[in-house]
């Protein structure tokens, strides 16, 4: 995982690699939410905005606003899924890295 905001992107590449981590960790929990077996009521919930998150970082720019709504959403549907927590965690990171809203 990237440890902090200032690290430059891989030489040869101009991807922002707060994109590039998060991009990994939605791939994560997305993989790991089709692997489980059990259904719960508010699966298709996250599916869709692991979704819509996953298509936020295809170009490059994600809106900050919309990835911690969808977080939000995400974590709302699957945080009492104790299998899915690690994965969970780690897109909160990956959104974390992106900065506080401003505020007002």
């Amino acid at each position: 995982m990237l440890r902090s905001l200032g690290q430059m992107p891989v030489t040869g590449s101009d991807e922002d690699p707060r994109v590039a981590e998060l991009r990994t960790a939605i791939s994560r929990l997305r993989r790991e939410l089709a692997a489980h077996p059990a259904e719960f009521r508010d699966r298709a919930i996250a599916e869709d905005e692991l979704a819509t998150l996953a298509a936020m970082t295809s170009d490059g720019h994600p809106e900050i606003p919309r990835l911690r709504r969808s977080l939000l959403l995400v974590a709302g549907a699957i945080g009492s899924v104790s299998a899915l927590s690690r994965a969970l965690a780690e897109v909160r990171t990956a959104v974390d890295l992106f900065g506080e809203p401003p505020r007002g």
